[in-house]
């Protein structure tokens, strides 16, 4: 199996069809289900995210993978005034967004797309930061849309990704993919009625890089100033990379 196909209920599926089919799937529960799996640990990584960012009044940006719009209403919510775009493939998830949007009466500062994270459809260096968050490990290919990122942002402009991740120290390694690879499917399906869904979870981290070779795909993308932080043991990460600023 390679990076391109996944095994699914009816057998091997391109990524991206099997991917959506997932999303569509849980985009009713994915929120409640990110509190229970995560121990509600995702709402601090996201924060920690955002202060790393330290975005400013009037800031842009355009996220990724941005599903039920957490990550895109903390950003419109903390520039204010800039202009936040939330793309997504899955319309499932978009629906759940677009309401939690326009609950907070943000409809004139968050615009929905649903779209291909491999294909943006923006110009070159439009935003001041282009995120994605629990997305990257179920691209077809990371390092095109870590390309695609950096090109739509401006000159010293920000690509930051926040992913699961793999954590390497004992015992908790062993406790967290224990967790992770027999508990967290019968949760989905406990709470979700998903057990198929959720077993793809950890099966969408296998393959994905670890927290250093990400770094190193980050800086090979062009990107300059990477940083990178572990969460919570390792089982998260955040990476940062600057796109370079040009003087003129």
């Amino acid at each position: 199996m390679n990076k391109s196909t996944v095994t699914g209920d009816n057998g091997v599926k391109p990524k991206e069809q099997y991917v959506h089919s997932v999303f569509e799937k849980i985009a009713g529960k994915y929120d409640t289900m990110n509190d229970i799996l995560s121990f509600r640990r995702h709402k601090t990584w996201r924060r920690f995210a955002m202060d790393k960012m330290a975005m400013r009044r009037g800031d842009t940006a355009v996220d990724l993978c941005c599903g039920t719009c957490d990550w895109s209403i903390a950003m419109a919510e903390t520039s204010e005034t800039g202009e936040v775009i939330g793309l997504d493939f899955s319309e499932g998830m978009l629906a759940v967004g677009r309401r939690k949007v326009e609950e907070r009466g943000l409809e004139d500062r968050i615009t929905l797309v649903q779209g291909n994270a491999m294909n943006l459809p923006f110009g070159d260096c439009s935003f001041d930061y282009a995120t994605i968050g629990f997305g990257l490990r179920n691209v077809p290919d990371p390092v095109q849309v870590l390309h695609e990122m950096k090109r739509v942002v401006k000159p010293g402009g920000m690509v930051v990704c926040l992913e699961l991740s793999k954590p390497t120290i004992q015992p908790f390694k062993g406790i967290y993919y224990f967790y992770f690879r027999r508990m967290l499917p019968l949760l989905g399906k406990l709470f979700a009625k998903s057990y198929e869904q959720y077993k793809w979870l950890p099966e969408s981290l296998a393959l994905f890089p670890d927290r250093k070779q990400l770094e190193r795909i980050f800086r090979e993308t062009g990107l300059e100033r990477v940083e990178s932080f572990p969460l919570t043991g390792g089982i998260a990460a955040l990476h940062i990379g600057l796109k370079e600023n040009v003087d003129v």
